[in-house]
């Protein structure tokens, strides 16, 4: 009887529910049509007018364009919860919020103070929580709705029916299959990953979260809860969302629009420095030297050494007279400019004005010339001399931050010079051709020289309008509050701070500059970033407010963090807090259980990690002499299984290798081959895991493929397996 109960309250559920859902899809539905009218007006307009008015239109074009991507990203599970208060209220919980043309409120956004009961109420502390509703949609359908009952007297006392109640919201979303791209939690949120959304934001939040722990999805519902309720702090700054991958970017892009924010921007680090093109892979002990701090006193002695005083006095004739290059000339103008604080490039332009003023003092005073007009004319012999001209460039030469590095790689004399703090061995290290291709550790290095150097001369409009003194002295308040670390000036701070256009979103503004600094900064996988990549990110936020995720267990860079309190002190001193997410809400039991002892056989720094799940016949073992082929069959049956039935992905993770048999042998299925590597921070329904032992040749690269399987792990191998790995 007291299923039947439960049954019927559910049915009734069910249709209630669909009035309050069809409602709520009616005034989303107006709000985009009303959205959607406004911008066709201002689009009939046309361009005519003053440009203050097209400005403005512009403005308003751009507003109304991102409130109609707004109201279309939420469309899929508008509304997901229901609370039931003690005093009889009842309110609505969902992706964004709602009301009425009266304002009165349809469904609160789950940012919102009001909802956060619905993730943190519990039976033992229900609060004015009676009851928690779940609503399962598909498309604007109610299917299913559940209830978690924290308070059974009560919600009786108020003549309430209440459906099954359990955890089934939860389980149905950690069992849904895979489709290739991440979805959001923002249903079934649990506690301790709410505590770390909605933590406060200033320094720095590091999240130490085990695999499968949620930690990626917690950042970024922590990026939009923090854009809704310090919106006007960061509307203008914009959030900036770092990823491993573009793979990773790809797989994540339209978890935060379906969360209702469009203005974060999302990249690699590689994507924060225009024209950077990685296609290269160097050896770990090159790239470790690469990782270090000490580096940026390579790349800035090596900036220096474009500032060159020549080695004795030189003549030049200039109209029959002769001039002299003064070696002390040089110093003294080379010392002039650099005071005045401005970058290598820029700063030339000071140095060439200084050193043609002094060249036309000397042909003044030879010819008597007193009056503006003829020193206005010898200065012009002077510039436009040819000999002048490169003996100013060799003095002072200016240089993109990409030459620079080519030349101070491929030239033992400029590495000896600039690198002269590093022993012989770890110099050589870094010689290469310099045709070589970039790599992933140069970009940090090209981020400092591009720091150091600043536009070349015509390569970039600058601001007419340079920051006031005021805004100057603001962001020496903000350093002198969070502390440069020299990283970044006042000045440069200011000028970062200042301007912008109507026409582009803050996320269009940001990717196109990259001076831009950001509001706040989320990292993913951070554990793999070296301190040089965390002093490239300092300088897009002076004010240290961050979102670290990450775990030192799966670290796979040899310039990585393993402990988070060595990375973290010298860069935010006290301003960091570390949490911890306990629970894999993705892994199977067993599947997390082998993947642990593993990482302790491999003396990996793992803590513990509680499964959410228990699944039957999730681990699985298979010995072949030819383990190429073996794997390939397993991962095809996968396949077809998958493609007769409710779908699921299928990947298969090898040694590089192996990839090019692999591929021939999958051609025609929908299962991918990845690295570990390139498998990182993704998921699949099965994982088929190729020669385990050679990809634990690196510990962390193993940690890393064995768990990313959300139902069943298959291990494919000739050579035994590694110590620790038993199924």
């Amino acid at each position: 009887m007291a299923n039947e109960r439960g049954l019927t309250a559910e049915r009734s559920g069910l249709t209630a529910e669909q009035e309050v859902v069809d409602g709520l899809y009616t005034r989303l539905d107006e709000l985009r049509d009303e959205a959607g009218d406004r911008l066709a007006a201002i689009r009939k307009e046309g361009p005519s007018g003053s440009p203050q008015n097209r400005s403005e239109r512009d403005a308003f074009a751009t507003l109304y364009e991102d409130r109609i991507a707004q109201l279309d990203a939420v469309e899929d599970r508008l509304c997901f919860g229901r609370l039931d208060l003690r005093d009889g209220e009842r309110f609505y919980v969902g992706r964004i919020g709602l009301s009425d043309g009266e304002h009165v409120p349809l469904l609160t956004d789950w940012r919102a103070p009001a909802a956060r009961a619905f993730y943190s109420a519990t039976a033992a502390s229900p609060g004015e929580v009676v009851n928690r509703r779940h609503l399962t949609t598909q498309g604007r359908r109610v299917t299913a709705v559940e209830d978690d009952v924290l308070d059974v007297d009560a919600l009786r006392a108020m003549g309430a029916d209440a459906a099954l109640a359990g955890e089934g919201a939860l389980l149905a979303a950690l069992g849904a299959r895979r489709t290739g791209r991440m979805g959001d939690i923002v249903a079934t949120i649990q506690a301790e990953q709410d505590a770390v959304i909605r933590a406060p934001m200033q320094g720095a939040l590091v999240v130490q979260g085990g695999p499968g722990s949620g930690k990626t999805a917690v950042a970024l519902h922590r990026a939009a809860y923090l854009l809704y309720h310090h919106r006007e702090q960061l509307e203008s700054r914009g959030v900036l969302l770092i990823g491993p991958s573009k793979t990773f970017l790809r797989y994540i892009d339209h978890v935060l629009p379906s969360l209702g924010e469009t203005g974060a921007v999302s990249t690699t680090l590689a994507g924060l420095v225009p024209g950077a093109n990685i296609t290269a892979v160097e050896p770990d002990e090159s790239a470790e030297v690469k990782g270090r701090t000490v580096m940026s006193d390579v790349v800035k002695a090596a900036v220096r050494e474009r500032q060159r005083v020549p080695r004795a006095d030189r003549e030049i004739r200039i109209d029959g007279r002769t001039v002299v290059i003064k070696r002390g000339d040089v110093k003294d103008a080379q010392a002039r400019a650099r005071r005045e604080g401005r970058p290598h490039n820029e700063a030339r332009a000071s140095f060439a004005k200084d050193m043609i003023g002094r060249l036309t003092r000397q042909l003044a005073e030879q010819i008597e010339a007193y009056s503006d007009e003829d020193r206005h004319e010898l200065e012009r012999d002077v510039r436009d001399d040819r000999n002048v001209r490169i003996a100013i460039n060799l003095s002072w030469l200016p240089i993109s931050p990409e030459q620079l590095l080519r030349d101070l790689f491929s030239k033992p004399h400029l590495l000896d010079h600039a690198a002269r703090m590093l022993p012989q061995d770890e110099r050589d290290l870094l010689l290469r051709p310099a045709s070589a291709p970039f790599t992933e550790a140069d970009i940090p290095l090209l981020d400092e020289a591009a720091e150091l150097l600043g536009d070349l001369p015509g390569s970039r409009a600058r601001r007419a309008d340079g920051p006031s003194a005021e805004e100057i002295q603001y962001a020496k308040d903000v350093l002198d509050t969070f502390g440069d670390g020299g990283v970044v000036t006042a000045e440069d701070l200011a000028a970062r701070m200042k301007g912008g256009t109507a026409r582009l979103s803050v996320a269009e503004r940001a990717r196109g500059d990259r001076t831009w600094t950001y509001g706040h900064v989320v990292v993913d996988e951070a554990q793999e970033l070296s301190p040089m990549a965390w002093r490239m990110l300092l300088r897009r936020c002076p004010t240290r407010s961050f979102t670290i995720v990450g775990d030192v267990a799966q670290t796979t860079s040899v310039a990585g963090t393993r402990w988070w309190p060595e990375t973290m002190d010298p860069l935010f001193q006290t301003s960091w807090e570390l949490r911890e997410l306990t629970v894999s809400y993705r892994i199977p039991a067993a599947v997390a259980a082998a993947a642990q002892a593993y990482a302790r056989a491999a003396r990996l720094p793992v803590s513990d990690l509680r499964a959410a799940r228990e699944l039957d016949d999730a681990t699985a073992a298979t010995r072949a002499d030819d383990a190429v082929a073996a794997a390939a069959r397993v991962a095809r049956a996968h396949d077809r299984g998958f493609a007769t039935g409710e779908g699921g992905l299928v990947a298969v993770i090898a040694p590089p290798r192996l990839h090019h048999e692999l591929r021939s042998l999958l051609q025609g299925s929908a299962v991918e081959v990845y690295t570990a590597r390139e498998s990182k921070g993704l998921e699949f329904d099965v994982a088929v895991v190729v020669e385990p032992a050679e990809i634990g040749e690196r510990p962390g690269d193993l940690y890393v493929a064995l768990t990313r399987p959300t139902r069943r792990l298959e291990l494919v191998h000739a050579a035994p397996l590694p110590r620790g790995l038993a199924l």
